[in-house]
């Protein structure tokens, strides 16, 4: 049945005339993503209660008064802190396994099914007002007693994970598949699962490790490239939690000597966020290692991706060619797929058809049809791309250059009026074309087909609330090739560490980048099979910035330390 429209009944319900309807309307207009009542209550045309009062009768729904409800702490103890805070809802009863939860933002149709997965309850909804339901949260949820510390000490003390353990102990021999899921659903097992995925997300980390050792089991998050650890949970919990991770993935919990993938779908705090699972049998069990899509972290726009509007400018030029290569180089993590999507993004225009093949699809891009790869089943990026040409494409995205055959289909598409994207690991944009020889291709046709080459790193962005002046050392200066005597005045910059960073002094990532453009004498060199060090001082004659120049003035900035540059730039000849 069709949801009627809250206008219409905030009409029938005699709160507001046609006549504020329709300005009403005008006004939601001018502002672009806001939801109708929101805008009604800072018009003054509604009350809290009557908002509240219509969405119950457009959703169907029964409305809570939270000041007269009886919460006891059991009923409190169902719903975590963080999760309590991040979904917005307070728990207000528990008839079996049936949990009925307040919210204030019934439209968000994805909440009790997402709840309904992290919780392991059948999950029912009702409307309190937006007043109540934060005054609850201030009572009830402050965030303060909650921690990994506290959930792995219920967990000691539950009766029933312990049965489950003991159900499944033995995990060598054959599996008792239904203590194996009681196991996994246990309500503290999931409690600490839930929290750690939270912070993560929370913490916009990009992985989550679950490492089990002979004596020890590991939980290490990654953030702005740096590997933090967590504190460890018991030994004997690695079972129970890379199970519920399985059993969350989709995954067959009763394999346990093969290689799996899977994937989770969540939506925290209204943001798609995507968890791509892989699970790796070790010696002492099975590691875990979930990557985190946040869609809403990434901005896929060229603007936001860090380059200098000099470098901007050139690869705006670039990506708007009508046929060519353009190539993404950096290791592995740097970015690469990123500054790609904002590219495609940005060229994703009605008269112009967009294809790509990636290993996996990371990001859904509205109006461009994406292709996964799947080499199990012989769909490869070679096997893909000649399928691609059939589909009267005007630009291709190929994850990545893996082998001569890959390439020479990217070369003859090139050559036959259409722009490819694609991804290289090599150090800088020089030494792809020596890799893309190394491959096999040759000299004459990399010389007519590849346009630009962009290396790129991802730097650590110093923290701005406890950023200071610091005093470079003689070492970092012979490092990066600078004279004390030469500095005119620039100054070096650290982040002292505060609550705000983790107490890291970093806070975020940005990138640096290099644009080698394809001149005709980069061109000659090239046939003339000169080193890589030649067309590099080529490429710097007609304009490009080295990696470890762009560093540099990063420093300068104060917007990255030293040893950030160092670390992820090399010295070029």
């Amino acid at each position: 049945m069709a949801i009627r429209r809250l206008g219409q009944i905030l009409v029938d319900l005699g709160f507001i005339t046609d006549e504020q309807l329709e300005m009403l309307l005008e006004e939601q207009y001018q502002r672009p993503g806001e939801l109708l009542g929101h805008v009604a209550e800072d018009m003054g045309l509604l009350t809290d209660d009557q908002l509240v009062q219509a969405l119950a009768e457009q959703m169907n729904m029964q409305v809570i008064s939270l000041s007269e409800a009886q919460l006891g702490q059991e009923l409190l103890g169902t719903i975590s802190d963080t999760m309590a805070q991040m979904y917005r809802v307070v728990p207000v009863k528990k008839d079996g396994n049936t949990l009925t939860l307040a919210t204030c933002d019934p439209q968000n149709l994805a909440i009790e099914d997402e709840l309904r997965n992290f919780l392991g309850y059948d999950v029912r909804l009702v409307i309190a007002t937006e007043r109540e339901l934060r005054r609850s949260l201030e009572r009830y949820y402050a965030m303060e007693g909650e921690s990994i510390e506290s959930v792995l000490t219920e967990l000691e003390d539950d009766a029933d994970y312990k049965q489950a353990v003991a159900a499944s102990a033995g995990t060598s021999g054959p599996v008792d598949l239904t203590s194996v899921e009681a196991l996994a659903d246990s309500a503290p097992v999931r409690k600490l699962l839930n929290m750690v995925l939270l912070m993560a997300i929370k913490d916009h980390a990009s992985d989550v490790h679950f490492e089990p050792f002979e004596d020890e089991f590991r939980i290490r998050i990654k953030a702005d490239g740096v590997l933090y650890e967590m504190v460890p949970p018991p030994r004997h919990l690695a079972f129970a939690i890379t199970t519920r991770i399985k059993v969350m993935a989709n995954l067959d919990i009763a394999e346990r000597r093969l290689p799996q993938d899977g994937r989770i779908e969540l939506s925290v705090g209204g943001h798609p966020v995507d968890l791509r699972v892989s699970v790796l049998p070790t010696m002492f069990g099975e590691s875990v290692v979930m990557r985190v899509l946040d869609r809403s972290v990434v901005a896929l726009d060229l603007t936001k991706v860090g380059m200098d509007d000099a470098t901007l400018a050139d690869f705006r030029k670039v990506i708007g060619i009508p046929n060519g290569i353009i190539l993404v180089t950096g290791p592995t993590g740097s970015g690469k797929t990123t500054t790609l999507y904002s590219a495609l993004a940005e060229l994703n225009r009605i008269e112009d058809k967009l294809i790509t093949t990636e290993d996996p699809v990371e990001y859904d891009l509205e109006g461009i049809i994406q292709i996964p790869i799947d080499p199990d089943i012989g769909v490869s990026f070679a096997a893909c791309l000649r399928a691609i040409l059939r589909h009267d494409p005007d630009r291709i995205l190929v994850g990545e250059i893996r082998d001569l055959e890959t390439a020479e289909i990217a070369v003859q598409a090139s050559l036959t009026g259409h722009t490819v994207f694609s991804t290289l690991h090599t150090n800088d944009a020089p030494t792809t074309v020596t890799r893309l020889k190394d491959m096999g291709v040759p000299t004459f046709l990399i010389t007519a087909t590849v346009e630009a080459i962009l290396a790129q790193r991802l730097v650590r962005r110093i923290c701005t609330q406890c950023r200071e002046e610091i005093e470079p050392t003689r070492d970092m200066l012979l490092e990066l090739h600078l004279d004390a005597a030469k500095l005119n005045g620039n100054k070096f910059y650290r982040g002292k560490g505060c609550e705000a960073c983790n107490n890291t002094g970093y806070k975020g990532r940005q990138g640096l980048f290099e644009l080698m453009s394809i001149t005709d004498e980069i061109r000659d060199l090239i046939m003339a099979n000169a080193s890589s060090d030649e067309l590099r001082e080529s490429a710097r004659r007609s304009g490009m910035t080295a990696l470890r120049e762009v560093g540099v003035r990063n420093i300068f900035d104060g917007t990255t330390t030293a040893e950030e540059v160092i670390r992820e730039t090399v010295i070029e000849g």
